[in-house]
């Protein structure tokens, strides 16, 4: 391979072919756009978009000590996963309660779970959960033969449903939010990183190609990573390295919500430290942020907060939805609905607005 080539999934020739511009994403080369994100953003809110991320790591555990191992070493609770298919996010963490990285599970049986992390992290995670697995009956196996495809809109399943295999288009149709399900060597899950419903399906490399093709032919948009930023922002559903990272704890990164406090006897990694900081009056807020003056919100821009104390937006942009700047910020503590943001240098005003900011096409915040 050329040393300045990254990786490429087995969809690679196709992006380029459609003229996508490609750019490096966690050592991948990915599609960032075909043209124009903003209609790609548009496409996903108003109809359906696919997106290739075949970028992801997957990991199958499977062993007689699975659930007690992932009850260990997730922040949340596998023990609540009883239904076959059935997913959780959660957070993986250090001994210091910072986030390794965020992932999903699907539960199958109590002794076989796959996981889904993210492609930046890939090679800490794998040595981390590695690491973490001795003294447990496990046995990790990553998918490096699995392509993953992202469908995602209101229209998403319709469309989607019809390139699966025949026999489980109505099991696909079937499926709550946040389940999977096998179809022939497919993996079809009603998940999705964007705010709106969708499919997340997973088949071999050698298939992608002619699945890509066929949802192209049924009228859904081919997307790039911009558009799924701008998406995921809206939602407001955090990016590892920016919202959360290994030096911050979920308390602090909006992810209080992830954590399985109960039962009080279960050790998982990183739950002492997280006690600490649950403890702390002064814990960080974690917020959403509307740009009242005129600029755009980016990540890692102060916040000011009149009387209290500073913060960093992380996570900004302009929010084509909405038709404004919007972000995600870390703030002090403390009791106030407004802050100043600098940008180039100007402290400009932003309203703390409830988030997520957008759901399912829908603008939830007060404009």
């Amino acid at each position: 391979m050329n040393p300045q080539t990254g990786l490429r999934t087995a969809l690679f020739e196709r992006h380029r072919a459609a003229g996508a511009r490609i750019v490096d994403f966690g050592g991948w080369d990915m599609p960032l756009h075909y043209g124009s994100q903003k209609e790609e953003h548009h496409a996903v809110r108003r109809h359906a978009g696919v997106f290739d991320v075949s970028h992801m790591t997957v990991i199958d555990l499977v062993g007689t000590d699975a659930e007690r191992f992932l009850r260990h070493l997730l922040a949340n609770d596998v023990a609540k996963l009883t239904e076959p298919g059935k997913a959780l996010y959660s957070c993986m963490l250090n001994f210091d309660g910072g986030v390794v990285d965020d992932l999903i599970v699907y539960f199958f049986t109590p002794e076989r779970y796959r996981l889904v992390v993210n492609a930046a992290t890939r090679e800490k995670d794998l040595e981390w959960i590695g690491a973490r697995s001795d003294g447990f009956e496990v046995e990790l196996s990553e998918r490096p033969d699995l392509a993953m495809l992202a469908v995602q809109g209101p229209d998403a399943r319709e469309l989607a449903a019809g390139i699966l295999p025949a026999g489980s288009r109505e099991t696909a149709l079937n499926l709550a939010p946040f389940f999977g399900a096998d179809a022939g060597d497919w993996f079809v899950a009603r998940t999705g990183y964007t705010g709106e419903d969708g499919f997340e399906i997973l088949l071999p490399s050698a298939e992608a190609g002619g699945a890509w093709q066929a949802l192209l032919d049924a009228g859904v948009a081919p997307c790039g990573l911009a558009a799924r930023d701008t998406l995921r922002l809206e939602a407001a559903m955090n990016l590892y390295g920016n919202d959360m990272d290994d030096a911050t704890s979920p308390l602090e990164a909006g992810l209080g919500w992830t954590i399985a406090w109960k039962p009080e006897e279960r050790e998982f990694v990183g739950r002492d430290a997280l006690e600490a900081v649950r403890a702390r009056p002064d814990r960080r807020r974690f917020v959403g942020l509307l740009l009242e003056d005129k600029g755009v919100l980016r990540s890692h821009q102060r916040v000011v907060v009149d009387g209290v104390g500073e913060g960093e937006t992380t996570s900004g942009g302009f929010a084509p939805t909405i038709g404004r700047s919007i972000a995600l910020a870390r703030a002090p503590a403390g009791d106030y609905d407004r802050v100043a943001v600098e940008i180039r240098g100007k402290l400009l005003n932003a309203r703390i607005v409830p988030t997520p900011f957008v759901r399912h096409g829908t603008v939830r915040i007060d404009v």
